[in-house]
């Protein structure tokens, strides 16, 4: 028995991750007709009207169907949204309960990328993790405490919700869900005829650390800035608080909460993107970067920079590097 796809098109959708999971999947039809088998996926777009105009009316979606005119169908697919956070669900409310009465009869929902906003409404995302795209995180988390954001896994995939990373990664959201709904075989299949790069499973390696600091707290601004104009030198808790007229305990209390790492961790994670921008830019050794932002013990920075990127320097360097040799 073939699935049911209800791929949305809600306003504010991009127009690029309607149409490509749409094509992928009707493709996988085709790949089974051409093996003699029956199409495995019947797939429709739906919409809360016939015709959803995206990008100010730029494009319209035609949807095959509305929601009124779908009883039931086994996966939603919830595509990127674009604009900022509080106006995504403009036009898109009604959405939400009919997504939620699907769920309980028995549909699982997949949400690509900051299509999330409109998945975490529904309360199936709370208590279960979540990615979304890096930029998104401090936000997403601030706006939804009760789930648990990760900022390094493109998949999740809990009690038949799913999430997927970032940009163009959510591709291999689709590429996991073929394979779960058919086998190994047709999901490399996808992955060759869409070249997809297959089994990529972290964001890491393309976060770029900007500093968290959307979060209104002045004192932890104050704190960030001291740390991004300080970060070669050694910088420590005590000296935060001495500079900033406050006490230990108030301090780490507020900075983890405002850009949910530890004042450690935060000044971790500006000397990694200093590196990484060293890598990216200059001929400098490994070990001159990592000396310029106050770290000496060779092994352990090697280390921290792998767990943070997910890549070595050297593999780093290879990869985006302005100098490395181009074809």
């Amino acid at each position: 028995m073939s699935k049911h796809i209800s791929i949305l098109a809600p306003m504010h959708a991009t127009l690029s991750s309607v149409d490509v999971p749409h094509q992928i999947f009707l493709r996988i039809n085709d790949f089974c007709r051409y093996q003699g088998l029956p199409p495995v996926f019947e797939v429709e777009l739906v919409g809360l009207t016939r015709e959803v105009p995206v990008y100010g009316g730029t494009y319209t979606i035609h949807a095959d169907r509305t929601i009124d005119e779908v009883e039931r169908t086994d996966l939603i697919i919830i595509p990127i949204l674009c604009g900022r956070a509080p106006e995504l669900l403009t036009g898109n409310e009604d959405f939400i309960p009919w997504i939620q009465q699907q769920y309980r009869c028995g549909a699982e929902v997949a949400s690509l990328c900051v299509g999330a906003y409109l998945l975490a409404p529904t309360g199936l995302l709370n208590g279960k993790k979540c990615s979304i795209h890096w930029h998104a995180v401090n936000e997403f988390r601030q706006m939804y405490p009760d789930i648990h954001v990760v900022d390094d896994k493109i998949i999740t995939d809990e009690q038949g919700v799913y999430t997927g990373g970032g940009g163009f990664s959510y591709m291999n959201l689709i590429l996991y869900l073929i394979e779960k709904y058919t086998n190994r075989e047709m999901c490399v299949l996808a992955s060759k005829m869409f070249q997809i790069e297959i089994d990529r499973k972290s964001q890491a390696p393309f976060v770029i650390f900007m500093g968290q600091k959307e979060h209104g707290d002045d004192l932890i601004k104050k704190a960030q800035e001291f740390i991004e104009s300080n970060y070669q030198e050694k910088i420590t808790t005590e000296q935060l608080t001495s500079v900033l007229f406050t006490d230990k305990r108030n301090l780490e209390r507020r900075f983890k909460k405002a850009t949910s790492n530890t004042v450690g961790e935060y000044i971790q994670r500006v000397r990694v993107e200093a590196v990484k921008k060293g890598l990216e830019t200059s001929d400098k050794t490994v070990i001159e970067l990592m000396h310029e932002v106050g770290y000496s013990d060779s092994k352990a920075f090697r280390g921290l920079f792998k767990r943070i990127t997910g890549l070595t320097p050297v593999t780093y360097r290879n990869k985006y590097s302005r100098n490395y040799p181009s074809v």
